[in-house]
């Protein structure tokens, strides 16, 4: 389950018996403006009620829930620790090198890690990732969950959730043909905030967030048109708008975008030893606007494409297909986070 600032979207996944991936339930809830702002639950209450709501309504009776934490909520770091030691000595280890990275007494987070492989330069050492939170942020998210009746079971980083849609995507794609081990940008469109991640090889090499979003567009079919901000969203959706959208409204926010997106990649080559990404993927509800992925392509010189988290999976009896084809771009995160179940 996925909570951003506009919706909260649900996935279940399975497997059948030939072990293939199945698509067995999704559905999304949009969510009032202020409800959720830079990840932080502004109205709890609310933000409950529409999980109650999204969970009647996708039909799942699965009670374990897996969630994420918003990249702005989270500290991360990698670090070098000695090779060959147990999960409580690493832990231990963790815990003393957190407090040079974590600006709050150990007390006041939740604190994890995770071991990536050997160190790049040293064959008795390890590379391990650490994340920390705010305690509160974690039990907001948890209390939500149970609200609805879920228990949550795991709280992961939205970035990592989506690094695994792009790495399963990825390993199926006949493109790009070279280099072996492609360079993916992942281009997040969301409400508020628009997010560039570089991955490769299973990594989240970068992560950038900018605050220009969908929002923007939302506001600007508004008065244009005149619509409520919920018709506004629907028909954003639905791809149900006037015939002058193109022009009007398309057009501006587009001009609007393209300099994000040209500034994120610049930041990336000027803080990394890369100069060529090998494609673009765009993914969040504003994704599949007419033409984008073309616009994308044409003034980045980067082959782009919309990305469907589902792709490659069997589509089971409990989802309604065609409101999913409207929404399936919103539900990078939350298809992500159902991975985690099979993926290793």
């Amino acid at each position: 389950m996925d909570i951003s600032s506009a919706s909260v979207k649900l996935v279940e996944l399975g497997r059948n018996k030939d072990g293939e991936l199945v698509l067995e339930r999704c559905a999304l809830e949009v969510l009032e403006p202020g409800w959720v702002v830079g990840g932080n639950i502004e109205k709890f209450d609310e933000v409950a009620a529409a999980i109650q709501r999204l969970v009647k309504k996708s039909g799942t009776q699965a009670k374990n829930v897996a969630m994420a934490l918003a990249p702005s909520l989270v500290i991360t770091k990698k670090i070098i620790l000695p090779a060959g030691r147990t999960d409580e000595e690493l832990e231990v280890l963790v815990e003393a090198e957190g407090n040079q990275y974590i600006p709050f007494a150990l007390e006041e987070v939740n604190l994890d890690f995770c071991v990536l492989g050997p160190a790049p330069k040293a064959a008795d050492e390890v590379e391990v990732l650490i994340a920390a939170s705010r305690r509160e942020r974690v039990q907001d998210i948890q209390g939500l969950a149970e609200a609805a009746g879920l228990k949550p079971v795991v709280i992961d980083l939205s970035s990592l959730a989506i690094g695994r849609v792009v790495t399963r995507l990825a390993r199926a794609w006949e493109e790009p043909v070279a280099p072996a081990k492609p360079l993916i940008a992942l281009l997040k469109l969301g409400a508020q905030t628009t997010s560039m991640l570089i991955i490769q090889n299973e990594e989240v090499l970068y992560e950038r967030d900018q605050a220009f979003g969908g929002a923007q567009l939302t506001q600007a079919l508004m008065s244009q048109y005149g619509y409520t901000y919920m018709e506004a969203e629907q028909k954003k959706r639905s791809g149900d708008l006037p015939q002058d959208f193109g022009v009007n409204v398309l057009r501006p926010f587009i001009d609007n975008l393209m300099p994000e997106i040209g500034r994120s990649i610049q930041f990336f080559f000027a803080s990394s030893p890369f100069n060529k990404i090998d494609l673009m993927l765009l993914a969040g509800g504003t994704a599949a606007l007419p033409r984008l992925s073309q616009v994308v392509a044409e003034q980045t010189s980067i082959p782009c494409r919309v990305v469907n988290p589902f792709e490659g999976m069997l589509i089971g009896d409990g989802v309604r297909q065609g409101r999913m084809a409207n929404e399936v771009n919103s539900y990078m995160t939350a298809c992500g986070l159902a991975l985690r179940r099979f993926l290793p």
